[in-house]
């Protein structure tokens, strides 16, 4: 029982290892292009959804209005949103990512995948099939992880 539990251990461990490599790559990724966690999210967000109110924004990020704005007057002087006055109500405005903020953030899916490949680099195309095919049986009764 206790090679059992052992292994128990050493799994997760071994799971939780890959998962911060992976975090890792992604945040040096965007820390070299000075951008926070949050400032990617929301600007990764924006190129997909342009025109977001903050409301919205501060919904998808889990955070507060006043933090979202911070963190958008940051990215604005910067030039890498803008904010535009919607039928002339200043009190509506979209959020829009500038072709400067879309250019920085992209590229973040490609740095992710390359990473992915540096993970599974040991294993030929059959240990990747296997590990796949352990890894869906493990997850098939977990509940389902939300964005």
């Amino acid at each position: 029982m206790q090679d059992a539990e052992h292994s128990l251990t050493s799994s997760l461990h071994l799971f939780r290892w890959i998962g911060w490599a992976q975090m890792k790559a992604g945040e040096d990724w965007i820390r070299e292009r000075d951008l926070s966690r949050a400032q990617s999210f929301v600007l990764d967000y924006l190129v997909q959804n342009p025109g977001a109110i903050q409301r919205d924004l501060a919904e998808v990020s889990r955070t507060t209005a006043a933090s979202v704005s911070s963190l958008l007057q940051g990215l604005e002087r910067r030039g890498l949103v803008e904010r535009r006055t919607e039928d002339g109500d200043e009190r509506r405005k979209r959020v829009y990512a500038t072709s400067a903020g879309a250019d920085l953030i992209s590229g973040f899916d490609d740095a992710m995948a390359a990473a992915g490949e540096t993970i599974l680099g040991p294993l030929d195309e059959d240990e990747r099939a296997t590990l796949n095919a352990l890894l869906l049986k493990i997850t098939a009764e977990l509940p389902q992880p939300t964005r």
